[in-house]
């Protein structure tokens, strides 16, 4: 009798272990397969400005996982919330603490430790990354410094939204002032376009889609109000010939304002297509 309950013990044991084991593996598998999609902020912004894209993928039945990473000024990265299993498309809400920071190789730096976080705890493969304002200067940083990095995970798709790839109205632009090239190269660059002009040498980018997104608020300015439609399609020029594919949409009227664009459903409806096909 003993000899018998000794053999089911030890089954029921060895079965309980296979169950966990499986459970284990089935998570990882899960978590690895996740493609998430990270949202960057602009200047003196937080998560908050990413939350009205981020619901509205939630409301086109992308994703039910939205997170948040907070990201310290010395650029320790803290995740709030985790991915549910099983969702393809989890999206992270990236939340630079010191969000009035203008080193723009500093803003890449730390999107490389969200990337690296994500890696750490998913075990993710590719990403996507969506950039408002100066959100997008931590995107193409990002790539600058780390797109021949293949011990990274791999951009898939990239969404720039009000770029000021090559000035800022106010700043170092002025309405109308700055001139494209045929081939979309600026008649004059800033030192942060010309560094820039890397990415134009770099032959990682091959699989990257890129979808650029600008406003005109069709005053006369053409502008968003605060960048010029010259600097936002002036990133044409560093990717086109690198990536994939490049697409560019112009919102326009009073919605297509800076500040606005980033809550904008035409917006909402072209990036939910591009990164999801919904």
């Amino acid at each position: 009798m003993k000899k018998v309950r000794f053999i089911l013990l030890t089954a029921l044991s060895l079965l309980l272990a296979c169950f966990l084991a499986g459970c284990a593996t089935n998570a990882t598998t899960s978590d690895s397969h996740a493609i998430p999609t990270l949202f960057f902020h602009g200047y003196g912004g937080s998560y908050r400005a990413e939350n009205h894209m981020a619901q509205a993928a939630v409301q086109a039945g992308v994703t039910q996982s939205v997170i948040r990473a907070d990201v310290s000024p010395t650029g320790r990265v803290t995740l709030i919330g985790q991915f549910k299993r099983h969702d393809r498309h989890p999206i992270v809400e990236v939340n630079y603490l010191n969000s009035r920071n203008g080193n723009y190789h500093t803003d890449g730096q730390w999107a490389k430790n969200v990337v690296v976080k994500l890696q750490q705890r998913y075990q993710i493969k590719k990403f996507n990354m969506v950039g408002h304002s100066m959100g997008n200067m931590a995107i193409v940083y990002y790539l600058l410094a780390n797109a021949t990095n293949r011990k990274l995970p791999q951009l898939q798709k990239q969404v720039d939204i009000a770029g000021h790839f090559n000035g800022i109205l106010g700043m170092d632009d002025a309405p109308n002032r700055m001139k494209l090239k045929p081939a979309g190269q600026p008649t004059k660059m800033n030192a942060n376009y010309r560094e820039l002009l890397g990415l134009r040498r770099i032959k990682t980018l091959k699989s990257l889609q890129v979808l650029n997104i600008y406003g005109d608020k069709n005053d006369g300015s053409h502008s968003d109000g605060r960048v010029s439609n010259a600097s936002s399609k002036s990133l044409k020029y560093l990717l086109k010939d690198q990536v994939k594919s490049f697409q560019e949409r112009r919102i326009v009227g009073p919605a297509a304002q800076h500040s606005r664009l980033h809550q904008n459903k035409q917006v909402d409806r072209l990036l939910i297509h591009f990164l999801w096909k919904k």
